[in-house]
């Protein structure tokens, strides 16, 4: 056992995929802003409050170009009756549009997708509309029997219930229009918009407040969070897994200067929302290769963070012994360090300790660590990431038992410190000869790769750069700035992370109209007609996976 404490990072990544429509200027779903008010002001309420607490948060670019979209665009709404952007929003601010049966399914629908256990049936208002508006659905001809007010109730609760646990427990705000229970106003909708125009307004500064004190350490993904081994070698897929069927794409197209655009595009966003650059980069879901180190380590990227079976696969590659995972790694000729994060303790917050009553959860994860310092006297820093936003909604109160302890007991903690990855790079790191390029996910691309309706997203994603490759130069300057942020939201992991079987039908139906429609904007960009085949659905899902798909377990199941 040593003398020195364990380091324990807690790194959350947050992002969102990029909904908005730049076409349409409408967003697609409301993802995006419901997780601001829930999950993204939760975490910094629970940092805030814990002020010896220390975490690395990781932003996708895209999601902070859209946190900082909706609250302008809703304060534009208040301020000067502008057009809001999110259907949602529209509905919660007027009923008025909801004179026929499509408009008020489409309502309903949308108002139905919150968790059962945690978000509709913790409040008796919200449960009773709930239960009524599903047996409206399934009988389609009463549809037309709910009338303004129940649509104006069941769009505030929808909205209450998808609140942040920190903001029900102190805003007076909130807390009225809960207690009021049903028969809402006009004046009722608009005094919640004002409030989600405030918490959404309120993210960006209080992250960055709290990266002024010293609180959190700040971290980025490329910007539209795209797989850059796979945009760099397509065939860096069958490193870790070698009968990984390809698409018939050869090669991405130019893919080295497009995972260099995505890494320098994003670094200037994060200096623009936060004013200075990221320390560290957490690559989009882990993926990870010897190209993709050696081009953050052009940029001076000081750590890169992947999962643990790609560690594990590169020592077996490279014939090292079995090494600890809870040290920094470094290439030939390089600088930056590589983190791999313990998939078992992250895993148990991602999907068990929802499960279990927050102090025995704690109790349990402190008890791992103290393990693994009484027991591996060469370990100096575990590495805990996962989602910030996914996993809450499963946890009684959004998380607020278990986070609140966490930070806590882990603050003040005498052999176990809350540290960064900054931090952690002061320490030696151990020479790795070689990287198996892979992912967090089972260690390979699996997730976006392979599969034939993931193959063929790839193919018609190639389809799109070459004929993006011909046209950029021949269209006007300022539309050619609309195709290229185009092109990179299309080069986004999300799309191919839901193609397949695996996933729940209506996750797919959504991402493959999505995806579709951002190929569709970016060949209008072009000016050039779109292919035929995008207008027609390419991947159905029917799975049905834990968490509804949006997370997964590092470790394949076994069956």
């Amino acid at each position: 056992m040593s003398d020195t404490p364990l380091n324990i990072v807690l790194c959350w990544h947050l992002h969102q995929p990029y909904y908005y429509n730049q076409l349409t200027q409408q967003y697609q779903l409301p993802w995006t802003y419901l997780h601001g008010i829930k999950d993204y002001v939760d975490m910094a309420a629970h940092l805030e409050a814990n002020p010896s607490a220390k975490a690395v948060i990781n932003f996708a670019p895209t999601l902070l170009e859209q946190l900082d979209d909706y609250a302008i665009n809703i304060n534009a709404f208040l301020q000067e009756n502008a057009p809001l952007h999110d259907p949602l929003l529209v509905a919660l601010a007027s009923q008025a549009h909801l004179k026929n049966s499509e408009t008020r399914l489409q309502l309903v629908e949308q108002c139905l997708r919150a968790n059962r256990e945690r978000l509709i049936q913790r409040f008796a208002p919200y449960q009773q509309l709930v239960g009524i508006a599903e047996w409206a659905r399934q009988h389609p001809p009463a549809i037309d029997y709910l009338n303004e007010q129940f649509c104006r109730d069941l769009v505030v609760w929808y909205h209450l219930a998808w609140m942040g646990e920190t903001v029900r427990r102190q805003h007076t705000g909130i807390q009225a229009l809960i207690e009021k229970e049903c028969n809402y106003t006009l004046e009722d909708c608009l005094s919640l918009l004002i409030i989600i125009q405030q918490l959404l307004a309120g993210i960006i500064p209080r992250y960055r407040a709290l990266l002024e004190k010293g609180q959190i350490e700040l971290s980025f993904t490329p910007y539209a969070h795209p797989i850059l081994p796979l945009l760099l070698d397509l065939n860096s897929a069958r490193e870790a897994l070698p009968d990984s069927a390809l698409p018939n794409l050869a090669q991405y197209p130019d893919g080295v200067e497009r995972a260099r655009w995505h890494i320098q595009q994003g670094l200037a966003t994060i200096e623009h929302y936060f004013g200075q650059r990221p320390t560290g980069c957490w690559v989009a879901e882990g993926g990870i290769s010897d190209a993709t180190v050696r081009l953050l380590d052009t940029e001076k990227m000081p750590w890169v963070a992947s999962g643990e079976t790609v560690l594990h696969n590169s020592l077996y590659r490279a014939g090292m012994q079995p090494n600890s995972l809870y040290k920094p790694y470094q290439l030939p000729n390089t600088q930056t360090c590589c983190f791999f994060r313990d998939d078992h303790l992250s895993d148990l917050i991602g999907f068990q300790f929802s499960q279990w009553h927050a102090d025995d959860a704690v109790a349990h994860l402190v008890h791992q660590l103290e393990t693994i310092a009484d027991t591996q006297p060469q370990a100096q820093t575990v590495a805990i990431i996962l989602d910030g936003e996914n996993a809450w909604e499963y946890y009684p109160e959004n998380g607020y038992y278990f986070l609140s302890a966490l930070y806590r007991t882990l603050a003040k903690h005498p052999r176990l410190r809350l540290s960064t990855f900054q931090e952690a790079c002061s320490t030696p790191a151990e020479r790795l000869p070689h990287l198996v390029a892979g992912s967090w996910v089972y260690g390979t691309f699996s997730t976006w790769i392979g599969d034939k309706d993931k193959n063929r997203a790839w193919d018609m994603l190639g389809d799109a750069k070459q004929m993006f490759d011909q046209r950029i130069k021949q269209i006007p300057v300022k539309q050619r700035a609309l195709a290229e942020k185009q092109l990179a939201i299309c080069e986004g992991s999300d799309w191919f992370w839901w193609f397949g079987d695996y996933n729940p039908s209506d996750a797919v139906r959504d991402f493959d109209q999505l995806y579709r429609t951002h190929l569709h904007n970016l060949y209008h960009y072009l000016s050039v007609p779109p292919p035929a085949y995008l207008q027609h659905v390419f991947s159905v899902g029917s799975g049905a996976p834990a968490m509804g798909g949006t997370m997964r377990p590092a470790q394949e199941q076994k069956t």
